[in-house]
């Protein structure tokens, strides 16, 4: 099978690739990439060494697409994946549309031309802000959970977020613009009749992942202890009670290959795929982890919210485990064990990725 993956040489893009080719004999990758974040040439010199074809393309470029070779099916790693894109006074809203719904685009214009399949990553962050925010929560043992006999909006329990929950506005420029791209996705699919397949994730972390805040929060938060670099709780009390789930990327193969190969419509299209409340953890939590592995570290305090903020956002997989007898292998311990290893053995590495 001839495999095109955007985004190859970012951590989700490099991570899948050399997982994907360990998996199984029969996959020809190319990859494109814009080479615009700090690491990404590592990457490219690793893959390489591997067989793989990497080309220098942008997918908010529809030209770039002319001389693609043609392939059997398209994962799509490459998005800008920051919720805090466009607002945050660093980045420009027009480069994240361009980025994410544009590239989308082109993306489905090649795979129309190609008759080639598309696996699309999306985010947790599709879904509706508002009720997750007001979401009544409890602190145990150091972390927030949703309040014990609270009403729960619709679509959300004690397992996570499931794919019922609204994804009405607002939910970022980000969420939107991962919204809208599933949204064109699936009408290309309909209309041109070529699979699409769309796995929403919870927050992916490992090895190698770039140390970006808004981007790679677990990365960061380990690189930046282990350094003794600054360390801020923000929002809601300030104490880094905040959840987030945690997922390997390589946990995400067996159902890749699974969707590639399987041609039927007898499947729902979207799912979420995350490592669930088994393997979710608040900052405090992180922090206290850190200070084990590594020494104590003080991390500092502010309360002051920030736009799109949730105090817990934890995704249910089930219908994943229904649909594709999926379950994550990799615990949270086992992840944050592969970052801390990489952090101790490359100690520039906050810089090299672009903290």
């Amino acid at each position: 099978m001839k495999l095109l993956i955007t985004g190859i040489c970012g951590f989700v893009g490099s991570t899948l690739t050399r997982a994907l080719l360990e998996s199984s004999e029969n996959l020809q990758v190319t990859g494109v990439d814009n080479f615009i974040r700090p690491g990404s040439e590592l990457n490219r010199r690793e893959l390489a060494k591997l067989g793989v074809k990497i080309i220098h393309a942008d997918v908010r470029s529809a030209t770039d697409f002319e001389t693609l070779p043609a392939a059997d099916f398209v994962i799509d790693a490459a998005a800008n994946p920051s919720v805090l894109a466009g607002v945050d006074g660093k980045t420009s809203s027009r480069q994240l549309l361009e980025h994410n719904l544009w590239g989308t685009v082109n993306l489905l214009e090649y795979c129309k031309a190609q008759r080639a399949g598309l696996i699309l990553l999306s985010t947790s962050r599709v879904y509706s802000v508002p009720p997750l925010a007001a979401l009544p929560v409890e602190i145990y043992q150091r972390a927030f959970r949703p309040q014990s006999g609270a009403t729960l909006p619709d679509g959300l329990t004690a397992a996570g977020v499931s794919e019922k929950f609204s994804t009405a506005p607002p939910i970022s420029l980000y969420g939107s613009s991962k919204l809208a791209s599933e949204i064109v996705a699936l009408e290309y699919a309909g209309t041109f009749n070529f699979p699409v397949w769309i796995n929403r994730c919870g927050v992916l972390a490992g090895a190698g992942q770039f140390g970006k805040p808004d981007q790679g929060i677990f990365s960061f938060w380990i690189n930046s202890h282990l350094r003794r670099r600054s360390l801020k709780y923000i929002g809601f009390d300030g104490q880094g009670h905040q959840v987030r789930d945690c997922l390997h990327p390589r946990d995400l193969v067996p159902v890749l290959l699974a969707q590639m190969k399987h041609r039927g419509n007898d499947q729902p299209r979207i799912a979420n795929f995350s490592g669930g409340a088994a393997n979710a953890m608040s900052l405090a939590q992180l922090t206290d982890w850190c200070d084990a592995r590594f020494g104590q570290h003080a991390v500092a305090s502010d309360a002051n919210p920030r736009p799109f903020d949730i105090p817990w956002m934890v995704l249910d997989s089930s219908l994943a485990a229904k649909q594709w007898n999926w379950q994550p292998q990799f615990s949270l311990e086992k992840v944050l064990d592969e970052i801390a290893r990489h952090a101790e053995q490359n100690p520039n590495w906050l810089e090299i990725s672009g903290s």
